[in-house]
């Protein structure tokens, strides 16, 4: 199919997984009762961001793949037709842990997982404590309207990422996201930060000429026993087109479906008409498996 819709669940998480959960397979239902035929959810949405703390509790989230929460997409998915990406805290075996997400095909298998390769570790995003780095490599899926790429959140910040995604076709790279700022930060970098965000997606969209969505959740979250101001997620959930363009964008605050129409067929027009895939100098860029160049 050429023209295809997305749609982008952005809302608050609480505290209470199920509910969590519960509200995020009705919101699935919504967009794809309004038209949606990919859906994407935001990164972990089943918790608050827990990474917030180093604490061996939080493990108790975790769920195997497949999972209650994947049979309960699938069932979405079946019901409506529709492809959905799900974000979630795998438990791949005692003491293997990823940061994972689903994508389940409009007739409800599963196709496969990604699990997040690039794992950040800064104040208030421990997530080196929690998730192995991934190892089912950048990958792209076949499904019923179109083929996807998926990476998570601070993957988005890698260029490679994003290319070899491209490289395997991908006509869509989905970023689940949880990002927001220190509120005590706030006010002299928010700006900044959040328009570099925005703006190296944009850029693979540009370099691959083709579409970028990122999804991310809204609220101020302080998890209990931590203490401090906690994290303010910045939502501003979008989509940006083949020349980077920003094609839709959510609010900062409030819950959302963003629904977007898209024309797959631009993917095939941007390419060839700015062939940076063509160019690559494929000879030349040995280096770029080094760590550093001394």
């Amino acid at each position: 199919m050429a023209k295809v819709t997305l749609g982008l669940l952005q809302h608050a998480c609480t505290a209470d997984p199920a509910a969590n959960l519960k509200k995020t397979l009705a919101l699935a239902g919504q967009a794809a009762r309004k038209g949606a035929n990919i859906i994407c959810t935001q990164e972990l949405f089943r918790s608050q961001y827990f990474c917030q703390s180093e604490n061996h509790d939080h493990f108790a989230l975790a769920e195997p793949i497949p999972g209650p929460s994947t049979r309960a997409f699938q069932k979405i998915a079946r019901r409506h037709g529709v492809v959905i990406i799900a974000s979630l805290f795998e438990k791949r075996a005692s003491g293997l842990y990823h940061n994972t997400a689903a994508i389940i095909d409009a007739d409800g298998s599963l196709l496969g997982t990604y699990r997040k390769m690039h794992i950040p570790d800064d104040p208030l995003f421990y997530e080196k404590f929690y998730f192995t780095p991934g190892d089912t490599g950048f990958r792209a899926w076949e499904t019923k309207f179109g083929k996807v790429g998926v990476l998570v959140c601070w993957d988005q910040w890698y260029p490679e990422a994003a290319r070899l995604t491209a490289m395997q076709g991908a006509e869509i790279l989905f970023y689940p996201t949880a990002i927001g700022w220190h509120p005590s930060e706030k006010a002299h970098y928010g700006v900044n930060q959040h328009g570099a965000w925005e703006t190296i997606q944009r850029s693979h969209a540009v370099a691959n000429g083709c579409y970028v969505a990122s999804i991310n959740r809204i609220g101020h979250e302080t998890i209990a026993g931590v203490g401090g101001d906690g994290l303010e997620f910045w939502g501003q959930s979008f989509v940006a087109g083949t020349s980077g363009q920003i094609l839709a964008k959510a609010s900062v605050d409030k819950e959302e479906v963003l629904l977007v129409p898209l024309d797959l067929a631009k993917v095939d027009v941007t390419r060839t008409h700015w062939p940076f895939l063509r160019d690559r100098r494929i000879d030349a860029y040995e280096n770029l498996t080094r760590r550093f160049i001394d």
